[in-house]
């Protein structure tokens, strides 16, 4: 049996109850009588407040703060519309198609702010409510700062999965220096269709996700697709690690090393990915790299090659500069910097630059492979 066994408890049932802040607070005669929260997830938050005056209650303000990473605390108010009476119970849903969705594991604290006609106002102390999962009955375990959480497929499944974990933080942190700040969550749903279930906007083709501000990964992974799992592991913890250290209030990383990074700490790159490189680089139809810093198309074979080339971009980083410049350009981003001021401070050439050197290494790279997609019979007889 896995030490550290998390046993993720039904005694919630299926709303998650965080009960009340701060009831004794008073002033005057206004009194909160009771305050709670219950999660259904992934759908909706729901809060309730009961409080009583001598007077009338004219004023309820819910206020909220997602806990996840940020430059700046915020705080989020809902103006609550009811009847002024002497005693009120008040209702508010939070209902997660409007923010997007939370991930299974995080968390959100809230407080009450209540005023009556006589000017007598309180305010609750903060209380917590989780979003869990509790569709399923999770088993967990934390191996330094990673924790998973799986529900099917037996311990050597799960630990095998961690072993894969922590040989990508390794992978990365000798590539990039590149490492984990703060403690990663990994929520291993069985398939892809269970962890679409507890997403609000999945797209079709989602396997997993990396919620790089609140520290969790959900992805799908049946136990006969291991292999494909470990891989799709080494890539979400890549876009974790890689957010926690560039995160900053003024620009984020071009897509092509965001992605290019993950693809990269997965290992090789795969046959399919290599070919549509190849087919590329033979028709001359490379995508320049001021295009890839945005986000990538939506057509399957532009995004094909769009992470292809973004593979490519790192490797031939890292390969001509080593891990030491790699981690002086993720230090650089986490300053805010522009993409073309960060790539000639570290590197000293811009994006355009960087064109035109990686597209020379990635010609004589894929020099033989590029004769044999454009000849193959040639190719292969020797003539």
């Amino acid at each position: 049996m896995i030490k550290k066994t998390i046993l993720l408890t039904l005694f919630f049932c299926f709303l998650l109850a965080i009960s009340s802040p701060g009831l004794v607070q008073a002033q005057g005669e206004l009194t909160i009588l009771d305050s709670s929260a219950q999660a259904e997830f992934p759908s909706r938050l729901n809060f309730n407040l009961s409080a009583q005056s001598n007077v009338n209650i004219i004023d309820i303000r819910l206020c909220y703060t997602v806990d996840r990473a940020s430059f700046a605390q915020v705080t989020s108010e809902a103006y609550i519309e009811f009847m002024p009476s002497a005693t009120v119970d008040v209702g508010w849903t939070l209902e997660m198609v409007k923010i997007g969705g939370l991930p299974p594991g995080s968390s959100m604290e809230y407080w009450w702010k209540v005023e009556d006609t006589n000017g007598n106002r309180v305010e609750t102390a903060p209380a917590q409510v989780r979003l869990d999962d509790i569709r399923y009955s999770w088993r967990g375990f934390t191996e330094g700062k990673v924790t998973i959480f799986w529900y099917k497929g037996d311990d050597s499944f799960a630990r095998e999965l961690m072993v894969a974990a922590q040989e990508a933080l390794e992978r990365l942190a000798e590539d990039t220096g590149a490492y984990l700040g703060k403690s990663a969550k990994l929520y291993v749903y069985a398939d892809a269709k269970d962890l679409k279930g507890a997403m609000i906007y999945p797209q079709e083709w989602t396997g997993g996700v990396a919620f790089t501000r609140h520290g969790i990964i959900a992805i799908g992974i049946a136990p006969s697709n291991i292999n494909w799992g470990k891989r799709a592991i080494a890539h979400e913890l890549t876009h974790l690690v890689i957010h926690q250290m560039t995160l900053n209030p003024y620009n984020s990383l071009p897509t092509w090393l965001d992605e290019g990074l993950a693809m990269h700490n997965e290992g090789v790159l795969g046959l399919e990915l290599t070919s549509h490189l190849s087919r590329a680089i033979a028709e001359d139809s490379l995508i320049s790299v001021q295009s890839l810093s945005s986000p990538f198309s939506a057509y399957a074979g532009e995004a094909y090659l769009s992470y292809a080339q973004s593979y490519s971009l790192v490797e031939f980083l890292i390969a001509n500069y080593g891990q030491g410049k790699m981690l002086e350009l993720l230090n650089t981003f986490r300053e805010g910097s522009s993409y073309d001021a960060a790539l000639e401070r570290v590197y000293g050439f811009d994006m355009d630059g960087l064109d035109s050197l990686w597209r020379d290494y990635v010609a004589q790279q894929y020099q033989s492979t590029t004769e044999e997609w454009m000849c193959p019979a040639l190719a292969t007889t020797g003539y």
